[in-house]
């Protein structure tokens, strides 16, 4: 699990520099290139925004249920033994560890970059959320790919 380690200290890094290093606050942004750009946004829920909680009770249910999944996804990933599941597993519960640190630290997750193109914009995120999709990446890959996937009832 030292991938987990790794990604948590990476995206706390990434999140004191934005915050104290930069010095970016909720709003401000960086033009970095035309599709590119450093925007400070605080996000009391969850993927996407969704879920968005206002309150105390909301904030620390939101911990308690990002601890239990990093746990459970921990114990998963002990009981299967291929690579790119562990790998996966790891950088799902870094990245989850590293949301949840902020959430206990500032209340909120902290997420600063902004991708657009042809006035699109993407949504807003941080090391933490990349991590967190390719570890789901990696997971499903080994999964349908590796044969690891759960039996079916029937033995097949």
């Amino acid at each position: 699990m030292r991938w987990a380690a790794i990604l948590l200290i990476l995206d706390q890094a990434s999140k004191y520099g934005i915050l104290y290093g930069l010095g970016l606050r909720q709003g401000q942004k960086i033009v970095l290139n035309p599709y590119m750009d450093l925007l400070m946004v605080w996000n009391r829920g969850i993927s996407y925004g969704l879920f968005q909680q206002n309150s105390d009770i909301g904030r620390w249910l939101l911990v308690g249920v990002g601890l239990a999944a990093c746990v459970a996804i921990w114990i998963w990933a002990n009981r299967v033994q291929t690579k790119w599941f562990r790998i996966g597993a790891a950088l799902v519960i870094g990245g989850g560890l590293g949301n949840t640190v902020d959430r206990v630290i500032y209340g909120a997750v902290a997420d600063f970059v902004s991708l657009h193109a042809f006035d699109f914009y993407w949504y807003v995120f941080n090391v933490a959320d990349v991590a967190i999709v390719a570890g789901f990446v990696l997971l499903l890959y080994d999964m349908i790919w590796s044969g690891s996937a759960p039996e079916k009832p029937d033995g097949s």
